[in-house]
């Protein structure tokens, strides 16, 4: 079975946790190759975040969990990448004009 490659969160997270504390706990899981984690904007109590994360057997639902664990939420899955290989978003016409 082919699973989750590559899998693209917008989270909304308190300051504390840090970013390094999630991305190690992500980063330890089976099946995940990197974490990858990026501060986009900053509240008075909390942080908006995109987590990116790659892998071969990518668990969505342990991810979220863990995700929860840290006092944080998913507020959207942005990307999802499954198959026997990644394949990288190109370009429309209409978004190079």
């Amino acid at each position: 079975m082919v699973g989750i490659k590559r899998l693209v969160l917008d989270v909304l997270k308190l300051h504390n946790p840090t970013i390094i504390e999630i991305a190690g706990a992500i980063g330890k899981m089976d099946g995940i190759d990197g974490v990858n984690i990026s501060l986009y904007e900053v509240d008075q109590k909390t942080e908006n975040v995109k987590i990116t994360i790659e892998g071969d057997r990518i668990d969505f639902d342990t991810i979220k969990q863990t995700i929860e664990d840290y006092g944080a939420a998913v507020h959207s899955i942005d990307e999802v990448a499954s198959g026997k290989r990644l394949v990288e978003e190109a370009e429309t016409l209409q978004e190079r004009t």
